[in-house]
């Protein structure tokens, strides 16, 4: 696990010293991602710089630094994340007579690429991973995303340069580029909670989208192309679905689940595992623990709200499997010191509060281990979400006369300065709210689940697009009318809608900024893309036959554990939130909110912010619209901080 970055400078200008002095803050802001060594590689006739971070896991050696090069020099890489089967394709390399100087993952990469092709390449991986592959001869530049979006890779370009990163800070750090803020982004973060992709909080700056490659060359010509497509893949599932009867489809899965833990219980640092009890982690943990010859390391965290407190479910698993358990109950003190450094940690606005205790567990799991297991992504693969069941549930009681629902479509085919202007006819004690937004968003009902899930389950703020002076909120990808006759099935649809969206976007995000906070590897062995093949080509309805979330999932676990230390009402991974921005968090957040202050930044409108301030102090909970606002206020308050970085030692090659 590591962090990368570098720029090519297409005019070809700048000497080896006037590079290296501008790549080394670049990639000495990721220090925490990779504390054990950090290299970078320039190519001054071409004008490209490479730089990376190193966290070691496997082959902790020399041999394992990057960037790595092939020996005759024509290639480079520079590569984060884990391929669990290199292996296998290391000994299909051999027989090609490539002789490899170590035994990481790096080289096998390398020389899969040098070889066989980049796309070929990643099309075998089995991994998590985001890379920069150099040819020095065609002069041409890919960058790769693994298929699920495990790891991040942000990508800007203008007509003299381009540059990437594993993170927004050392793009900053270039000098020749100039931050501005994106404010669609902004508004986007309003809307769900995170900068959907591909937007990032800048202009001109992308997230490299899961499952994509981008070639770039001399000339500044790009191609950008998907090479794994979920969508592909859930349709072929349906066409081809398995037969058998459920315990053997059980069977199946159970040992592909048991695969997937075992490739990535390999490495050569202290291993651990995320525990809260649930049915995900619970799974996770189970199967570390049959294929381990001494107790797993696991963590959880408590707090001492009883309603957000998981840390005794996790207990029971622990000691019901035995394993080596450590837990720690944070105080309200304790969490709160940590809230105003999130915005360094997340690099960009991001507003999930569950970011929160996620970095506390990463925090104590950090101090014992160096990679851990967690059992994110169950819910979007398997339909754990307690969301998906109420909207199939209101979706379906939209069957409604057939005179009220035409008239329904009607009004919603109006436009909406029609609709508005209509309710201002209305009496004011009558006149609905948002009269538009509710009619069409109830049609939707009707006309476009995927619409209707989006509106109803997935919007924080109702009107993100009227709080941003100048902005709309960004569609999610992939969510549009053709979605709902290519995924008929309304379950599917929603877990499809996740899987692109709000996985990679919110999830992996929380997760991947949380541990590398803390200089920890977290590897998520339910986002196998092999596990997520075989799901969508398990019979109609089997995960949740009988109104029972991830049953697969759960037939699998209950194997390990006993149902009845699991089974209980699904618990969110929060913390309190609304009752702390009554209390001590309320003079930090009073004045971020402040109206004055939004009225100078320009960036959101005040009398759309503070009536809601107001309501949440009077006692209504409007926790998550508000934490949405806070996050990006106090990543404005961060960004104007210097820059931070670290002066740390580095290898640098230059290439002859």
């Amino acid at each position: 696990m590591c962090g990368i970055t570098g720029y090519w400078d297409f005019r070809c200008e700048e000497t080896r010293d006037a590079m290296l002095a501008r790549i080394t803050p670049m990639t000495n802001s990721m220090f925490l991602r990779g504390p054990d060594s950090g290299g970078v590689w320039l190519n001054p006739g071409a004008g490209l710089a490479l730089g990376h971070r190193r966290l070691s896991i496997i082959d902790l050696s020399p041999a394992g630094r990057q960037p790595m090069t092939t020996a005759d020099g024509r290639y480079v890489i520079c590569y984060n994340g884990e391929v669990y089967n290199h292996a296998a394709l290391r000994a299909e390399l051999e027989t090609k007579g490539i002789v490899f100087r170590g035994y990481s993952d790096t080289e096998t990469l390398l020389h899969g690429c040098a070889a066989l092709g980049v796309e070929e390449t990643v099309k075998r991986l089995t991994g998590m991973f985001a890379f920069a592959f150099w040819d020095n001869q065609e002069r041409r530049l890919t960058l790769v995303r693994d298929r699920m979006g495990v790891k991040p890779l942000y990508w800007g370009k203008n007509y003299k340069l381009l540059i990437f990163g594993s993170e927004l800070k050392p793009l900053t750090l270039h000098g020749d580029w100039s931050p501005v803020i994106n404010r669609e982004a902004v508004a986007g973060l309003m809307d769900t909670c995170y900068i959907p992709a591909p937007l990032s909080i800048y202009e001109d700056i992308h997230k490299l989208r899961p499952g994509h490659l981008l070639e770039i060359r001399a000339d500044g010509s790009l191609r950008e192309h998907c090479w794994w497509d979920p969508l592909e893949v859930l349709l072929h599932g349906r066409q081809n679905r398995l037969q058998g009867d459920e315990p053997e489809l059980i069977d199946r899965l159970d040992a592909l689940l048991r695969d997937a833990v075992k490739s990535r219980m390999v490495a050569d640092v202290p291993l651990g595992a995320f525990l809260s009890g649930g049915v995900d982690s619970s799974t996770v943990t189970a199967l570390m623990q049959i294929q381990s010859d001494r107790p797993i390391r696991t963590f959880s965290i408590g707090f001492e709200e009883e309603e957000y407190n998981e840390a005794p479910f996790a207990k029971a698993v622990a000691e019901h499997l035995g394993t080596d358990h450590t837990e720690e109950y944070m105080t309200a003190g304790q969490a709160l010191e940590i809230i105003p450094q999130l915005p360094f940690f997340y690099d960009e606005p991001f507003a999930d509060s569950s970011q929160l205790p996620t970095y506390l567990l990463s925090r104590l799991t950090g101090k014992h281990v160096t990679t851990v297991l967690s059992g994110d992504g169950g819910d979007e693969i398997f339909c754990g979400y307690t969301r998906y069941f109420d909207c199939a549930a209101a979706y379906g009681k939209s069957n409604r006369p057939r005179l009220q629902r035409s008239l329904i479509l009607l009004a919603a085919a109006l436009p909406e300065e029609t609709l508005n202007r209509l309710a201002g006819m209305l009496p004011v004690a009558v006149r609905p709210p948002r009269m538009a937004a509710r009619i069409k968003n109830f049609a939707a009902r009707f006309t476009d689940p995927a619409a209707f899930y989006r509106t109803s389950y997935l919007r924080h703020w109702p009107d993100a697009s009227s709080m941003v002076p100048g902005a709309k909120a960004p569609p999610l990808t992939r969510v549009d009318a053709s979605l709902n006759s290519a995924i008929p099935d309304i379950f599917t649809l929603m877990q499809f809608i996740d899987t692109v969206n709000y996985l990679p976007d919110d999830i992996l995000v929380k997760v991947d900024r949380a541990a590398m906070a803390v200089s920890l590897e977290a590897r998520v062995p339910l986002l196998d893309h092999r596990i997520y093949e075989f799901v969508q080509r398990l019979p109609a309805g089997m995960l949740t036959r009988g109104g029972e979330s991830k049953r697969p999932l759960r037939r699998v676990l209950y194997r390990y554990v006993p149902r009845q230390l699991i089974e209980r009402p699904k618990m969110g991974f929060g913390v309190p939130i609304d009752h702390w921005l009554r209390g001590p968090l309320r003079e930090w957040a009073e004045n971020l909110l402040e109206p004055d202050r939004l009225r100078r930044e320009g960036l959101l409108k005040p009398n759309a912010v503070y009536p809601i301030w107001q309501k949440h102090l009077d006692g209504e909970n409007y926790q998550y619209w508000l934490w949405d606002v806070i996050m990006f206020q106090a990543w404005l308050e961060h960004r104007r901080r210097p820059a931070d970085t670290v002066d740390a030692p580095l290898t640098v090659v230059c290439a002859t």
